[in-house]
């Protein structure tokens, strides 16, 4: 998942940047309102962290622009020093989905997104995946292989979820690659590299490999026996 800070408090951001990234984000930062609102229009992101008081355009103009100019619906939270009613009120008549008062705790920015990203997906229900042996808490990011721990990085969790979401369904490297890296597509062995990792963890324990190639088009997650097209 691709989230947008925008937070001219260099420490907030960073704390965000680090923590986020550890639970399997791929975050960017902006700076200042006007550098925020043009990554908001021109990338794709399933979230912006905005904070309100910024240098530039503020996050209420900010909000507003994106949703009433650019016409985008990416799920917003929007961080404040402000915490009067008045204040939450405004920001969400601007378009903001969820209002976070500073200080804040990472793990409830975390569960925030998480919940907000999962209503904008129409995935409420769906903390937890399941497919064959292998279950996916995208709450806690836990992994388990037929109830065996799996430890895996930030870049192989989004894998894993993506594959786990379309069981059984090819996924293209192009778009498994535009899903984990974007614009800034890596080099052609960085994908195939991953999966190697992901594949290693989930067998570990001598399990089947679920992840089957389908050489020239891209990867999927083989569950009830499917078998290659």
């Amino acid at each position: 998942m691709k989230v947008l800070i925008v937070e001219d408090d260099t420490v907030i951001a960073t704390n965000l940047y680090d923590y986020l990234g550890s639970r399997g984000y791929e975050v960017d930062v902006a700076y200042d309102g006007v550098t925020g609102l043009h990554l908001a229009v021109v990338q794709h992101w399933d979230a912006i962290l905005l904070d309100v008081s910024l240098p530039g355009i503020d996050g209420l103009t900010l909000c507003r622009r994106l949703r009433d100019d650019a016409r985008r619906d990416t799920p917003i939270l929007m961080l404040t020093a402000k915490d009067a009613l008045d204040d939450k009120l405004r920001g969400f008549a601007q378009g903001a989905d969820d209002y976070l008062v500073k200080p804040f705790s990472l793990k409830e920015v975390d569960a925030r997104l998480s919940a907000m990203i999962r209503r904008y997906r129409g995935q409420v229900a769906e903390a937890t995946l399941c497919c064959a042996d292998v279950r996916f808490d995208l709450t806690t990011l836990r992994v388990e292989r037929a109830s065996r721990p799996v430890s895996l990085p930030p870049k192989c969790l989004y894998l894993l979820r993506i594959l786990m979401q379309s069981p059984n369904r090819v996924v293209g490297r192009r778009e498994l690659e535009a899903e984990l890296w974007g614009d800034e597509l890596p080099d052609s062995d960085s994908l195939r590299t991953h999966v190697y990792i992901l594949r290693r963890a989930l067998t570990a324990g001598g399990e089947e490999d679920l992840i089957e190639t389908v050489h020239g088009i891209g990867y999927r997650l083989v569950v009830g026996g499917a078998s290659a097209p």
